[in-house]
């Protein structure tokens, strides 16, 4: 690994308002007329809706309107959707989950509407439901789509299969070789089943929407990770030019995918509409835990093995619970067909990801989409191969590993990162950490979905202070610091000079939204290439103004120099413009066919993560608790080293979670834990006492300075890493996730009675 100075601990750029408490988030937007809104949410999740009445709700005094499935006639488009358009703006009709919208109540108080909510009457006639992606694809399964809907002319088109008459929404697959045949010259073939449940993302702050209609312009407020998908849609809905729709982002706490692509604007935006005045809806953390997770899973993969432990195919069927609407489900079965092979070299492949539609919250992106179900099934199963044949599992991983340059698919782009390299790291790691060596490893790489196309502006104002102005959001994983960072270096000016504006469609140019790791590394190079054209032109007019030659004058922190001669900016524009006013603009649009650039192949860089540990587990009671813990990921380079540490470890300890805890349960179609309370999530005093984590910096990443995108990369070892732990130290092998107390005890209790 080769050291290299990174531009260091900056602070965030919003680091004092948020700990003075000045930071304004959506639920601090306030506009003159607004109102509020409360919804009336399904508890049924399968049925029609018989009677909805709304007449005492809308009698009582305060209530402005109640919107309803009956005002969707009155909207350009009333479904909406990513890859299919196959969910209203609110519920007509039919019901297809417990939480699903069925009205929203518009007030002059939140008391008032929340009041409101229990004058109104609903009589549900009941449909069989599927809570279950099992039941889902059984033969006489209830659909819960009549028809599949139309799809979606969005960024994503025809990347969608949905097949007829069932209620599968995206099948996809990935054929290679000749699997049959080199299963039937294998020494060994292992066929086993691992399940991943539904979780929550859990962000600290709820979803919360303001929107207000001045005649045909709308302007919404929203913690949105994709202002401009918001854009997209509601100007579909509404029947409105993009340019009379402006999504303003202030600052977000926190996404993980649940506030990507759309969630409540729309639902809002119709709230306002109907109301003629501007409508704020705020969720509670249960309302939000009701409107999207992370998609389940069961995975079964029957892999085939030569004597020496070499893997020579690979098949996987793959069985994602997308929920009762499509969302990004469609992605994330993609995805997690790619991601289940594993940084390995396998020739012969038959993988089927199929994504289905059941009676639970809608299943949406969640950090590393697809990577953590496929993960966990792909090296958990190493693990077993390994004990079988009585391989080390790191050795057989070694054996199976692709170099850099390897093709995982040949429809990829190579690998860009040394594992093998990474997996010492971690020994290292582990033994500076003092135990000995790590119990349980796990290693992944992953092709984020980048989508290559994004613009920003960069202001350099009269009086040397700067303003970036992008959309891409910060959603507290610091990006506001890396594109001030960048920036900085780019123009040589003091950081603190410079402002990184909020998302605003109205002021900043197109940006895809944040996710997918793609921040750094496309918002950065616009950033840099927007800020290089600014100082391209500040050198222009400081040639002018000198009358020297361009390579004589440089860029210095609040102006220009040539020689010993230092001009600030207000002194350059007053004699280039001849008042002390003015400004330069620089611009960049980051598309496939960038200059210098291969864009045009995926994925742009891979995001790759070894993770090992140690447990130790109370026998009595089956509490496991992860004592060491080392996770390691090629970065490129740390353009911020403080914020990307960060990153890595807080997707460990969110790892943790879905390892140890979480699981959104359903109980007759019901969700019986959704709830703050109910719902665990890591703690403080859950994190390991001995954590490292090891950034490898080679330079070679697409990104500005030759960084790659990272922050998602260190949730996919997590689990798969901790069960091989618990396998290795107290030999049991556990499938299901989360390893609960309940479950490891069991697996112990099994263990001794099989010993006897």
């Amino acid at each position: 690994m080769t050291q290299h100075p990174t531009t260091g601990a900056a602070s965030r750029p919003d680091l004092l308002e948020k700990i003075t408490g000045r930071a304004v988030f959506a639920s601090d937007i306030s506009v003159p007329g607004m109102t509020h809104g409360r919804i009336l949410r399904s508890a049924a999740p399968h049925a029609r809706i018989a009677r909805l009445d709304c007449a005492a709700a809308g009698a009582l005094d305060g209530v402005v309107t109640v919107l309803t499935g009956e005002d969707l006639p009155t909207l350009a488009q009333d479904h909406w959707g990513l890859f299919l358009n196959d969910r209203p703006v609110i519920a007509a009709g039919k019901v297809r989950y417990v939480g699903e919208p069925m009205a929203l109540v518009v007030a002059e108080t939140p008391e008032i509407a929340e009041a409101a909510l229990d004058l109104i009457d609903v009589d549900y006639e009941h449909l069989p439901y599927v809570d279950n992606a099992i039941a889902a694809i059984a033969p006489e399964a209830p659909l819960l789509h009549d028809v599949h809907e139309t799809i979606a002319d969005f960024y994503f088109k025809g990347e969608a299969k949905p097949v007829a008459g069932s209620n599968i929404f995206q099948r996809f697959q990935v054929s290679t070789g000749d699997v049959d045949t080199a299963e039937s010259a294998a020494a060994h073939v292992f066929e086993q089943t691992y399940t991943f449940p539904g979780v929550s993302h859990f962000a600290m702050e709820p979803h919360c929407v303001v929107a207000a209609f001045e005649g045909d312009h709308l302007t919404v407020w929203s913690g949105a990770q994709s202002p401009t998908a918001v854009q997209k849609v509601l100007s579909r809905v509404f029947g409105l030019a993009l340019s009379n729709v402006r999504i303003i982002v202030p600052l977000v706490g926190g996404g993980f995918g649940g506030k990507a692509s759309v969630k409540i604007e729309p639902l809002v935006a119709a709230a306002a509409h109907k109301a003629g005045r501007p409508v704020r809806v705020a969720l509670s953390l249960e309302e939000s835990m009701l409107t999207c997770r992370r998609l389940g899973a069961a995975i079964t993969l029957r892999t085939s093995v030569d004597g020496s432990g070499k893997i020579i195919a690979k098949r996987a069927k793959i069985l994602l619970d997308g929920g009762a609407y499509a969302d990004t489900g469609p992605a994330v079965a993609a995805k997690s067909a790619h991601r289940v092979i594993g940084p390995y070299g396998i020739a012969n492949l038959e993988i089927e990801a199929q994504a289905v539609y059941t009676n639970t919250v809608p299943g949406a992106a969640f950090r590393s989409i697809g990577g953590p179900q496929a993960v966990w099934a792909t090296e958990s199963q190493m693990d077993e191969i390994g004990e079988a044949m009585g391989i080390d599992p790191v050795d057989l991983r070694r054996r199976n590993l692709l170099p850099r340059g390897g093709e995982i698919l040949s429809t990829l782009r190579p690998l860009d990162a040394d594992m093998a390299e990474m997996m010492e790291h971690a020994d290292r790691a582990m033994a500076d950490l003092g135990g000995g060596p790590a119990a349980g490893i796990a290693i992944a790489a992953t092709d984020p979905g980048i989508m290559p196309i994004g613009g920003a502006l960069v202001r350099v104002l009269v009086d040397g202070s700067i303003v970036v102005l992008s959309n891409s959001v910060d959603i507290g994983q610091g990006v506001r610091a890396v594109l001030r960072e960048v920036a900085a270096k780019t123009l040589n000016q003091d950081p603190g000079s410079i402002r990184v504006a909020n998302p605003d469609t109205a002021a900043a140019p197109f940006d895809w939204g944040t996710g997918a790791s793609r921040s750094t590394v496309i918002m950065g190079l616009a950033v840099e290439d927007a800020a290089r054209d600014a100082g391209d032109q500040i050198l222009a007019l400081a040639t002018s103004v000198f009358d020297g030659a361009p390579n004589d004058i440089q860029l210095v922190p609040g102006g220009v120099a040539h020689g010993d001669e230092i001009l600030s900016f207000q002194e350059l524009y007053h004699k280039a413009f001849g008042i002390d006013s003015g400004e330069v603009v620089g611009r960049a649009m980051i598309t496939p066919a960038r200059s210098g650039s291969d864009f045009t192949k995926s994925p742009l860089f891979w995001e790759t993560a070894v993770g090992a540990c140690d447990v130790e587990v109370n026998e009595e009671t089956g509490e496991l608790v992860v004592s060491r813990y080392v996770g390691v990921a090629d970065i490129g380079r740390a353009i911020n080293r403080t914020g990307a540490e960060g990153q890595e470890e807080g997707a460990a300890v969110q790892g943790m979670g879905h390892a140890l805890f979480e699981r959104l349960d359903y109980v007759d179609g019901q969700p019986v834990n959704a709830t703050p309370v109910t719902y665990r999530v890591p703690a403080a005093d859950d994190v390991p006492r001995h954590a490292h984590t090891v950034l490898i910096e080679n330079g070679d990443g697409p990104g500005p300075m030759g960084a790659k995108g990272m922050g998602e990369g260190g949730i996919l070892p997590v689990a798969p890493a901790i069960a091989n732990a618990l396998a290795h130290r107290y030999g049991v092998r556990i499938r299901d996730l989360p390893l609960t107390p309940e479950r490891i005890w069991r697996a112990l209790r099994k263990r001794g009675d099989d010993a006897a």
